[in-house]
């Protein structure tokens, strides 16, 4: 069986920071806690930032009610959850637009 050659190349980063966003009730909170899960077994060091909307369950594509979980992992020390992003993993369009600023912020 052949192993397939990636054709990229491939980038090695100090320290990655990651946020998930989506609506209340989209799993956000679970999909973080298994990267963290994954992350912390693969032997990194990590930081999270789990971020709770102050509705129960805001109406779906409100600006509003954006549920999030960031974190910051590395081989080596980390201390902060992360200043700026590396990725934004938005579950709906809304939810990129709430958090765009920082997006910005990042990418210029």
């Amino acid at each position: 069986m052949a192993v397939a050659q990636p054709t990229k190349p491939v980038e090695t980063v100090e320290t990655v920071a990651i946020r998930f966003v989506g609506d209340s009730g989209d799993g956000m909170q679970i999909t973080g806690s298994q990267f963290t899960t994954s992350s912390a077994l693969g032997g990194n060091d990590l930081a999270t930032l789990p971020d709770f909307p102050a509705e129960i369950r805001a109406p779906a594509g409100t600006l509003y009610g954006v549920s999030g979980f960031q974190i910051n992992f590395s081989s080596t020390d980390i201390y902060t959850p992360g200043d700026t992003l590396q990725a934004l993993v938005a579950m709906n369009p809304p939810r990129s637009r709430s958090t765009w600023a920082t997006w910005r912020r990042v990418a210029s």
